[in-house]
């Protein structure tokens, strides 16, 4: 993993800065890289436009005045605005070395927050507040140097009600999870990240690349890429849904497998249905991987299929229904990997099932994979994939068109056609959301859950 792809909490920049300060670098030197970096993307932003520029009392206030500084020396008109003075010994020589006087208030074109940055923990006080709503309502666009003042870096929640909103972003050294996080990743504009020079740290979490995708082998066949298995329930439509996604996700071979008194269904001429049961059904050895969960139901029948998928071993995508029937001791004994999908409110039942409460989502994230021996993609505004004995991956945003119906469906059946080619859980569980992601970020706007799947091939030599 290459150091500027970490996520950091706030407890690990700050270790990673205390290595470079012992590594003889001095805490004016990373302020002095950390804004010349910013002051760059801002100039690139306003250009000769003018700049008001937030310094609070500490090291993010310190930053700001090196910020103005640079872009003073490219002719740019800047005001600074320093409530309060500068607290630390950095930000008092970078104050310095700026030279200014602030002033109590200003209008302009650009304004950069360097208020407070990574390492908040209260609201802001009314005074403080009412300043930065003031000045970002005097300006046409909006900066925000590390985090946006008054959010939380590792949950990423709003520690006051109401905070503006900013067109850019520039993190400080590393991502720091408010980043990546609702509700303040939607306070944060476009995104930048400035290197400081730190180095990976190997227990952080990590922002998803883009996986690399190949054609099959020359000698390949159906049952060679991998057998699917999507069982049907007591609503079949979203069944075939997944399916019909999962046909386009790199298995060879996708059937559905119904009860024999289940309601007449069809599917895509491609997706085989096989009725009986579901003993005879799954004593194929050539099944690859399982999806369980799409229009599953929740009646005792339901229940005793997911029993039986899961005491076959094979692995296994639960997804919907399944997830609120799963329970701890369906999946004892079993050594093959399970990924669960949930939405926050199967992530909610999932986590009181296996006592995984009392901790901030991405604890639980991370506790909910070890208790499943496997991975968990929290999906929703935000997705998060945790995996047994690995830190935390986020996903970068996806376009907020998949908010319709059967897009979750269509998301298990990619991850378990992923799983069913033989690439490990959590790389099938990136790659199905990568894939996820650009066939709706490649069909147009207000797709329907069909339209998603037909833009599935063209996702798929997005990364070939």
């Amino acid at each position: 993993m290459r150091a500027p792809e970490q996520i950091l909490t706030a407890e690990q920049m700050q270790a990673a800065e205390q290595r470079l300060i012992d590594g003889g670098t001095t805490v004016e030197s990373l302020m002095e890289t950390a804004g010349a970096g910013a002051a760059e993307y801002v100039y690139r932003a306003c250009g000769t436009r003018s700049v008001t520029v937030l310094c609070g009392p500490g090291n993010n206030g310190g930053d700001g005045y090196v910020i103005a500084r640079h872009l003073q020396t490219r002719g740019v008109e800047v005001q600074v605005v320093a409530p309060l003075d500068p607290a630390t010994d950095a930000a008092k020589a970078a104050r310095a070395a700026w030279g200014g006087n602030p002033v109590e208030s200003a209008s302009g074109a650009v304004f950069v927050d360097c208020l407070f940055g990574t390492g908040l923990g209260r609201p802001l006080d009314d005074d403080l507040l009412g300043l930065l709503h003031e000045l970002a309502d005097a300006h046409e666009y909006r900066i925000a140097v590390d985090l946006p003042s008054g959010v939380d870096s590792d949950s990423g929640e709003l520690l006051n009600d109401t905070l503006p909103e900013y067109d850019c972003t520039i993190a400080l050294g590393a991502w720091k999870f408010s980043h990546w996080l609702m509700p303040a990743m939607d306070q944060m504009g476009t995104r930048k990240l400035v290197d400081i020079g730190v180095e990976a740290v190997s227990s952080a979490a990590h922002l998803s690349r883009a996986p690399q995708l190949t054609a099959p082998p020359r000698d390949a066949h159906k049952y060679s890429r991998g057998l699917l298995c999507v069982i049907a329930g007591d609503m079949p439509g979203a069944s075939v849904l997944a399916a019909s996604a999962a046909r386009h996700g790199g298995a060879g071979y996708v059937k559905i497998l119904a009860a024999e008194d289940s309601q007449y269904f069809t599917a895509p001429h491609d997706v085989v249905i096989e009725r009986g049961s579901l003993y005879d059904l799954v004593s194929d050895r050539r099944i690859d991987a399982f999806l369980i969960g799409p229009g599953l139901g929740l009646s005792d029948q339901a229940r005793a299929r997911l029993d039986w998928v899961l005491a076959c071993d094979i692995p296994t995508v639960c997804d919907a229904d399944a997830l609120t029937l799963l329970e701890p001791s369906m999946i004892e004994g079993r050594d093959c990997p399970i990924i669960a999908t949930p939405h926050a409110g199967e992530l909610d039942r999932l986590a009181n099932a296996f006592e995984a409460t009392g901790m901030d989502r991405v604890e639980m994230i991370s506790e909910l994979a070890e208790d499943i021996e496997g991975v968990l993609v929290a999906k929703g505004p935000d997705t998060l994939i945790g995996s047994a004995g690995s830190a935390p991956v986020i996903m970068p945003p996806a376009p907020s068109w998949l908010s319709t119906a059967g897009t979750g469906d269509i998301l298990a059946g990619l991850i378990a056609s992923r799983l069913a080619t033989g690439v490990y859980s959590r790389k099938a569980a990136e790659q199905g959301c990568w894939l996820h992601r650009e066939a709706a970020r490649i069909a147009a706007p207000a797709f329907s859950a069909d339209q998603l799947v037909e833009a599935v091939p063209a996702a798929y030599s997005a990364f070939l």
